[in-house]
């Protein structure tokens, strides 16, 4: 949104809002070193990692990853949108607010998803009148006899779809909007001139939900983007959702996220499957429930969660494909740095199921497993243990999990394997290619416990690249190196190459984050833009010139592997060619 106003403007009004002392009014601040820290407001914490970097006027948090400008702590402080932060702002420094630039294509953008959110904001208020009337009483009486209370309800703002093919398009034709919003928001299916290939056939069109319960998603401002819909005859699928839109992408959100970031200092967040799941929790008490939207859990919900609390629970239902998807879930956790546990459900139940059985004690009575505690009670379902095949098979199985733990962790799972398998123990840490501490190992023990297949590789994490091309961004936005240093094919990555061009075209550091797409690339470039540490510009420029030395390399050495590769599978005739390149490469990586 910033490109409503004259950027100029925002650059003064950042610079007239000093963020040290705007996050001192929220957050108690101790400057150490060149940066100020403090408890994160965003998620309960007893060891500062919430950082405000002065010079660059820039907040992060290392524990929840949420970061941006002095108008990003704003919105998120005061739960306000980039609009009504402006505004506040600018009331605080007196400054009046300018002329809202012109432009065709934000203004296009602009009031189409104004449009659309208006669109979804109506059907979802058609849904819930209807839930009381005599064509809603399908859906009302499968609500009630969930156990659900009017309160909740209200709460979650649910409705009901009726069986008329086009209640919903015809209420919304009459309220102002056209076919063409409702095909874009999902809420109306289209059929007609095009695929006829007539310019002059009828127009059919139906509504998107029919005989459903509806659950209304609402994101974390308060916006209905979307809906899903629950069956109540012997229609498929059971659950119909919206499908992409140009205001809904169900990879990046979840549902109930309004309410998430109504819930402050949570310790956790229980992620569970269902819409169902969510309400019965939430209706008996449980804080810090939400659910992905019909997909195994993504990346961008993951860092989105890291926000609301500093660990996530997975808590799908017993079966089979629930178990599959948190073996999944707790990888792509790990893989976004979340600290992450298990709620293993008993008597595959779903979580919807046991709070319902064993209410809110037996709820906060479920153990919590660990991410490698659940993956080695996962394999050991799998095996037979009571072969020895079977013992074998799990114990290599399990070398792979238990090897990646730190000292304490492994020493408890290399226990637990001693006695499930009966191997001892230097047969296993011979597994887990450690040494048996204090002594070698007796010459007599059993041989190491072969496996035909490769251990998987190591975490990958970072590149050395990708960091040198982060941190090369870091101190191009500090203004104290020479633009030369640097060029644009340095940045594989298309983000940072964005970032680049942008720097070098003159715009703020501020005015960068400020435009990011969304919450998690805002909270990569805060992390990314953060001052790095140096004494001096000498130092910058020394440091600049190392990551660009990396980045080139590291560039060259992947051309070597493609040219190598393709020598061994090209015709002869461009042998020659390929081989003078590789040749040429590395006398330039020998320089």
């Amino acid at each position: 949104m910033a490109s409503r106003y004259p950027s100029s403007w925002l650059d003064e009004l950042r610079a007239r809002s000093d963020l040290v002392q705007i996050v001192s009014g929220y957050v108690s601040l101790k400057k150490n070193g060149r940066k100020y820290w403090g408890l994160c407001p965003f998620h309960g914490e007893k060891t500062a990692s919430f950082s405000v970097d002065g010079e660059r006027q820039l907040y992060y948090c290392f524990g929840c990853k949420a970061g941006g400008t002095v108008i990003n702590f704003i919105m998120d402080i005061e739960r306000m949108d980039f609009s009504e932060a402006v505004a506040f702002l600018a009331e605080r420094a007196h400054m009046p607010l300018p002329e809202l630039e012109n432009s065709e294509e934000y203004e296009r953008r602009r009031t189409q998803r104004e449009r659309l959110l208006s669109a979804n904001r109506e059907a979802a208020r058609f849904y819930n009148e209807l839930l009381y009337q005599p064509e809603g009483a399908a859906s009302l009486d499968y609500l009630q006899k969930r156990g659900l209370t009017a309160n909740v309800i209200r709460r979650f703002g649910l409705g009901a779809s009726p069986e008329s093919w086009t209640a919903l398009t015809d209420h919304m034709l009459e309220q102002g909007f056209t076919l063409d919003e409702l095909r874009l928001a999902g809420l109306t299916v289209v059929k007609g001139q095009e695929e006829a290939g007539q310019a002059d056939a009828p127009v059919r069109y139906f509504d998107m939900f029919r005989n459903r319960a509806m659950f209304p998603i609402i994101d974390m401002y308060g916006n209905v983007l979307a809906f899903g819909g629950r069956s109540l005859g012997k229609q498929n699928p059971k659950y119909l959702n919206t499908s992409d839109t140009p205001v809904f992408n169900k990879r990046r959100g979840v549902y109930a996220a309004n309410l998430l970031r109504k819930q402050r200092h949570l310790e956790r967040v229980v992620l569970v499957e269902g819409y169902m799941d969510v309400i019965s929790l939430s209706q008996f008490g449980v804080e810090g429930v939400c659910a992905t939207l019909g997909t195994a859990l993504t990346n961008e919900q993951a860092r989105l969660l890291r926000r609301f609390a500093p660990k996530v629970y997975l808590g799908y239902d017993g079966d089979s494909a629930g178990q599959h998807a948190i073996l999944r879930g707790l990888d792509i956790l790990e893989e976004e740095g979340v600290p992450a546990g298990v709620l293993d459900f008993p008597d595959r139940l779903d979580p919807d199921e046991f709070i319902r059985r064993d209410g809110a004690e037996g709820f906060q009575r479920l153990p919590v497993i660990s991410p490698a505690a659940y993956r080695l009670l996962r394999l050991r379902d799998a095996m037979d243990l009571s072969s020895q095949e079977g013992k074998i098979a799990y114990a290599r199985e399990a070398a792979k999990v238990i090897s990646a733990l730190d000292p304490v962790e492994r020493e408890i799972h290399i226990r637990d394997l001693m006695v499930q398998t009966g191997f001892p123990r230097e047969t296993l840490l011979d597994q887990l290619q450690l040494s048996v501490p204090g002594s070698a190992a007796p010459e007599n023990a059993p041989r190491k416990i072969s496996s035909s297949r490769p251990s998987p590789p190591s975490e990958p994490g970072k590149s050395k690249s990708l960091a040198a091309q982060e941190k090369l961004i870091s101190i191009l936005a500090s203004g104290q190196i020479p633009e030369d240093i640097v060029e644009e094919k340095d940045f594989e990555d298309d983000e940072l190459k964005s970032i680049y061009m942008r720097l070098i075209r003159g715009e703020s550091v501020q005015s960068v984050i400020d435009q990011a797409p969304d919450d998690a690339s805002r909270s990569r470039y805060s992390e990314i833009l953060l001052s790095p540490v140096a004494e001096s510009k000498d130092q910058l420029i020394t440091m600049a010139s190392e990551c660009v030395d990396k980045i080139r390399k590291s560039r060259i050495r992947n051309r070597c592997k493609e040219l190598e590769q393709q020598i061994l599978d090209c015709p002869e005739e461009r042998r020659g060619e390929l081989m003078l390149e590789l040749q040429e490469l590395r006398k330039q990586l020998k320089k």
